[in-house]
């Protein structure tokens, strides 16, 4: 029993001693702490302002708001760990060696999240534009470090990898994206009268571009007609809804002026072959 006392009172003395002789040191690097997350949040939403109010891409911002924060954080980390007399030295030279081996295994995130910056800095396109990568086509919604959101008329979002887009042919059309119909007119019909019906079909539509203006003219001479190509510039967003009606429109103004869509006609001849006489 008194060897079990002396034991608790060696534990009491222990845990009185540690706090007479840390708790100023623990007092400190809590309140080291609190002020570095107070401070890291309040720079950040204060830098984040100022770039939105310099009009800096949205995500760009948020990388660069992100990265003072955590620049801050860690700075109050090492201020905290040195209230207690601890050196910092072995604890990067362990991550710097978690960091190498890791690096070869995060091949792939840590590429993208490169190629990401890149994006981001030189901008070759923004929120808001219409882009082709390897023919996938979609509206941008949002640039990432890791990837790119696109969405297309029927709201299906394409998450796109970074590394995929760096390097590769980008066709940026900004917000609207290249309709292309064909229609073909009869031999019989004046193509310079259906062309501008075409064209009026075609401009009389809010949504189709004015800059760029459409172009209207004869694609080629077929067997049986005479094919006109229109093409013109639509919201991204109602690519498909523009189409369908533009088309329409074409169809129904050809028909009230008699221009006649013909079908694929062939001439059949039949020859017939003399009979034979029998000897």
């Amino acid at each position: 029993m008194d060897k079990e006392i002396s034991t608790l009172q060696n534990i009491i003395n222990t845990v009185i001693q540690y706090c007479v002789n840390y708790s100023f040191q623990v007092l400190g690097a809590i309140i080291v702490l609190a002020l570095g997350f107070a401070v890291a949040n309040w720079v950040s939403r204060l830098l984040l302002q100022l770039l939105k109010k310099r009009n800096l891409d949205i995500t760009l911002s948020k990388f660069l708001a992100g990265v003072v924060r955590v620049l801050i954080l860690v700075f109050a980390v090492i201020i905290a760990l040195g209230k207690f007399g601890i050196t910092i030295a072995p604890f990067i030279a362990a991550l710097s060696a978690v960091a190498f081996g890791a690096s070869f295994a995060l091949q792939g995130p840590l590429a993208n999240y490169g190629a990401g910056i890149s994006i981001i800095l030189s901008r070759p396109f923004v929120v808001g534009d219409t882009v082709l990568i390897n023919e996938i086509s979609g509206l941008v919604e949002e640039v990432k470090l890791a990837c790119t959101i696109l969405t297309d008329e029927d709201g299906v979002k394409i998450t796109i990898p970074n590394k995929k887009i760096v390097g590769e042919i980008v066709h940026n059309s900004k917000v609207n994206k290249i309709v292309e119909g064909v229609i073909g007119i009869s031999y019989d019909s004046d193509p310079v009268t259906a062309i501008r019906l075409i064209t009026q079909a075609v401009e009389k539509f809010p949504e189709v571009a004015k800059i760029p203006k459409p172009q209207i003219g004869i694609q080629r001479f077929a067997d049986s007609s005479i094919d006109i190509d229109y093409r013109y510039w639509a919201p991204t967003a109602r690519y498909f809804q523009t189409m369908h009606a533009v088309n329409l429109a074409v169809f129904q103004a050809l028909g009230k002026a008699d221009i006649r869509i013909p079908f694929p006609q062939r001439d059949v001849h039949i020859i017939s072959q003399p009979a034979q006489t029998q000897a």
